[in-house]
């Protein structure tokens, strides 16, 4: 079965309220980023494996991309598998992602040309 990832989806599954203007950030959010619909769904599966590194994939306040983002107090070895396992997710996907001044924050812009 196939996920259509709308933004009511995409709220729900990134642990969002259900509001207008969160609705209308999800919108916006997936109409920048490039090919949306073609990794979507694992949109959903990094967030979850990202839990256990208290990491998370979700709104940016500062852009219209959906970013991904670590605390910055964790260990020297989580934070190494975080931008690790960001690496490879965007690899295996093809999806370009942006890290912010080497920061454990990257923002997701999309399929990579």
């Amino acid at each position: 079965m196939q996920i259509e990832m709308s933004p009511e989806v995409v709220l729900s599954q990134l642990g969002y309220s259900k509001s207008e203007s969160a609705l209308k950030q999800a919108e916006i959010m997936i109409k920048n980023t490039k090919d949306f619909e073609k990794f979507a769904k694992h949109i959903i599966s990094l967030n979850d494996h990202l839990k256990k590194m208290n990491a998370y994939v979700g709104f940016s306040n500062k852009t219209e991309y959906l970013k991904i983002k670590c605390d910055e107090n964790d260990s020297d070895e989580i934070l190494k598998e975080f931008h690790n396992e960001v690496s490879h997710w965007a690899d295996k996907y093809g999806v370009e992602v942006q890290q912010i001044s080497e920061r454990p924050i990257y923002y997701i812009l999309g399929v990579n040309n």
